[in-house]
């Protein structure tokens, strides 16, 4: 199926490890430019290098998304430098945490601030595009009762809540709007590698959940994200789409 992205261009936050960085990987596969954020220099200048072999434009800043005014200047700056933006996918996370009320700003800030602002700032150019798509983070922890009481769980229930408002606000204008709730995804350096070492029962607990019994990776997720993305999803809008082989059980209506 051809996903008609080649020669689009693509705004993500946090691309430079797990998810994001499969992401901005795939679309540029795609053939789609990028723009990309996150907080080590170091790992933007060697994601930038690997997406510029692969033949697209790619431009990148370490950039911390709490600060609302830098992250603002760095999105305009990123508009500018590719000739617009065609997908906006807003990927950073605070993640988890559960041990004082800092991870409930932290998560607000960073999970939920951050993603409201791109989008106001993005919009003119998202519209201009005539083709505009946003695509959220969400997580399986946003739709069923997981692990303890944790900013992570409400803040991915709130951008759910968010991306269905926000689509049917802004459908006229010509831009979807969806959402992607990833279940446990593996990979080094990520947060059930962590777990893994320090809380195995919980990990073994959590492995059980999945009927297939593997955990997923940042690349089966990508592949979801870059369909909502696409114009070959130009009929879904308002959706959040679970990525987790079972792992939830509810029924979803």
């Amino acid at each position: 199926m051809e996903l008609g992205l080649r020669g689009k261009k693509a705004i993500v936050t946090g691309g430079t490890k797990g998810i994001g960085r499969s992401i901005v990987e795939l679309l540029a596969h795609e053939g789609v430019d990028i723009g990309l954020c996150a907080r080590s220099a170091d790992e933007v200048e060697e994601t930038v290098r690997a997406l510029k072999v692969r033949g697209v434009n790619a431009v990148g800043d370490s950039v911390n998304v709490r600060n609302g005014e830098a992250y603002g200047a760095w999105l305009q700056h990123a508009v500018d430098a590719l000739g617009g933006c065609d997908i906006f996918i807003p990927n950073v996370s605070a993640a988890g945490g559960m041990d004082s009320e800092k991870n409930w700003v932290k998560n607000f800030e960073v999970d939920v601030m951050h993603t409201v602002r791109g989008c106001d700032l993005l919009m003119p150019a998202l519209a201009k595009s005539g083709h505009g798509s946003i695509v959220f983070l969400a997580s399986t922890n946003a739709l069923e009762t997981f692990a303890a009481p944790m900013a992570f769980n409400a803040m991915k229930a709130t951008l759910i809540q968010y991306s269905k408002d926000l689509a049917a606000s802004v459908a006229a204008r010509g831009v979807r709007v969806n959402s992607v709730a990833p279940g446990p995804i593996f990979f080094e350096g990520g947060a059930w590698e962590l777990i893994q070492g320090t809380q195995p029962k919980f990990y073994d607990w959590a492995l059980k959940q999945i009927p297939s019994r593997r955990m997923g990776t940042p690349d089966e997720v990508a592949r979801v994200v870059t369909f909502l993305a696409s114009p070959a999803a130009g009929w879904l809008s308002g959706t959040n789409l679970l990525a987790d082989n079972g792992f939830t059980k509810g029924v979803l209506h």
